[in-house]
């Protein structure tokens, strides 16, 4: 046993000495996914949105005030399983096959997922939601083919919260049943029964994938009646309100300004069909609502099985709050054109029709897509930061004993892989099931657990679409495509404002070379040249 992991396990057992009961060698791991939710958007982050029950989880954990992801769904979904960044495991871009290494929409065998670690450790491995790492068709690729024992979810990426394309059950087709079905509330209902079963019995890891707060705007009307005239003020003024909170909380410094409202959305004032726009608002809140509940359940599940004390609890999503409309003529395996009882859906952001029920498909726009990331700039697709800053949430009682602590360490998807094997004493293979492995991109995140932990010792890379940035320390070098590489320090302008290429070119220059180096090694090719392929 190395020293590092000696002494883990040895300040882990004297932190659960004075705790009831006391923590096992390897805990419970359970790790939760939210899609498409901004960086402000729940309570603990500074949103005005109910989120009793992750609040709860932050206050007896540690939150993550620079935790990044890949600024899409599915790169983050395979960097996340896999611990390296997202074209190392095949899935550089979308689903679709590019023919180039780094973008064939499949989840490469040169990786193994964190089920497929912890199961050889001996972990029951449990999945409930959204697996998108692999186009529907290609069955040796769902999650009991990746290390999974149980599965109950979606293999496809999107679609209605009333009738989800692709629902599978382990590896069969699934049907919603009963009339009153609704995607978030089934996800959470099935990890609670799981949580509630496997407890207490060997170790499980459990990933949760919501689709929430996704589009299509599906929510419950009794959820939705709890916003109703809440964002009358409209996007300015909930920006307003919520950067304020968040420099009260310590999640952005006061140095940091609100950056301007996004140039091709109007002042509230000058919006039109405020009554739709509104209620787009509502909808997209009583979605993020609904998750928190549901959470609650699985959280709750977890403490009258008396594991509590002993399960690392992760929360975080795949990428910023998404600006992406949709139109009446958007077309997709995800989008029904009938509800279950017949009924035509209107598809598109119409606005002469009220998002919300089950005929309906939406999404909440530019506008609120831009509130959600207060205070940063642009949104999923991008990796500026409003794309890749997420809400990071760690709790594990037997371990983070002081609550309610922020961490400004830098972070990012492939450490949550390190995280878990060191957590659980497992090891991460050079080769399985005949295929040679890559090694881990990560850092364990324990070391920050306990507030041990300096700023990062090595450089974060992103690309996505042909955007591209790498951070080393306080410097973050990005490009929106097809732009230039504009230079920032982090530390004193996170909200990327002041461009510095110009001021500091070496420091330019020297993070370009780094990106080009991992750009080469990591299978990353010019956008140009994939969109051609």
């Amino acid at each position: 046993m190395n020293l590092s992991r000696r002494s883990f396990l040895q300040s882990a057992a004297a932190l659960a000495a004075s705790a009831a009961p006391a923590s096992p060698r390897r805990p419970n791991i359970i790790v939760i996914l939210a899609d498409d939710l901004g960086f402000s958007d729940i309570g603990c982050h500074g949103g005005e949105i109910a989120t009793p029950h992750l609040d709860n989880l932050a206050r007896r954990g540690v939150r993550f005030t620079q935790f990044y992801n890949t600024a899409r769904c599915c790169p983050t979904r395979a960097s996340l399983l896999s611990g390296l960044y997202a074209h190392q495991a095949g899935v550089g871009h979308m689903m679709d096959d590019r023919s180039l290494p780094g973008y064939r929409g499949d989840l490469s065998r040169r990786c193994v997922t964190i089920a497929e670690v912890l199961r050889g450790a001996g972990y029951r491995t449990l999945m409930c939601g959204k697996w998108h790492v692999t186009p529907p068709q290609n069955k040796s690729n769902w999650p009991l083919q990746r290390g999974f024992q149980h599965f109950y979810g979606t293999i496809h990426g999107g679609g209605s919260y009333y009738d989800p394309v692709t629902l599978t059950r382990d590896n069969s087709p699934a049907s919603p049943g009963s009339p009153g079905f609704y995607y978030t509330d089934a996800l959470s209902e099935q990890a609670a029964r799981w949580v509630a079963e496997y407890a207490g019995q060997q170790p499980f890891f459990l990933y949760l994938a919501y689709t929430s707060p996704h589009w299509p705007l599906h929510a419950l009307e009794s959820d939705s009646a709890r916003y109703r005239g809440r964002y009358q003020d409209g996007w300015d003024a909930l920006r307003a309100e919520r950067h304020p909170r968040m420099v009260k909380m310590g999640i952005v410094d006061r140095r940091w300004p609100l950056t301007p409202r996004d140039p091709t959305v109007p002042a509230w004032s000058d919006a039109p069909h405020k009554q739709w726009q509104q209620r787009r608002m509502e909808v997209y809140a009583a979605q993020v609502d609904r998750m928190d509940q549901g959470i609650g359940r699985v959280l709750d599940a977890l403490r009258k099985s008396g594991a509590e004390n002993d399960t690392l609890v992760l929360f975080l999503a795949d990428n910023g709050g998404c600006a992406e409309e949709l139109s009446p003529q958007s077309k997709g395996l995800h989008i029904p054109a009938a509800t279950r009882d017949g009924r035509p859906v209107r598809v598109g952001n119409l606005t002469d029709v009220m998002p919300g029920p089950d005929d309906t498909y939406q999404s909440y726009g530019i506008g609120w897509a831009n509130a959600s990331n207060t205070p940063f700039r642009l949104y999923k697709h991008w990796v500026h930061e409003g794309g890749i800053s997420t809400p990071f949430i760690a709790r594990w009682p037997a371990v983070i004993r002081e609550g309610n602590r922020l961490s400004h360490h830098p972070a990012h998807l492939i450490d949550i892989m390190a995280t878990c094997v060191e957590a659980a004493g497992a090891r991460y293979p050079a080769a399985y099931e005949g295929n040679a492995i890559l090694p881990m991109e990560g850092r364990s995140l324990l070391p920050a657990f306990q507030a041990r932990a300096g700023l990062r010792d090595r450089p974060i890379f992103w690309e996505h679409e042909g955007n591209r940035a790498v951070r080393k320390g306080r410097w973050k070098l990005v490009s929106r495509y097809p732009g230039r590489w504009e230079l920032y320090d982090l530390e004193a302008d996170r909200t990327e404002m002041r461009d510095l290429s110009a001021s500091h070119p070496s420091a330019a220059e020297e993070l370009a070379a780094e990106y080009d180096n991992w750009a080469s090694r990591a299978h990353v090719a010019p956008w140009d040249q994939v969109r051609k392929s």
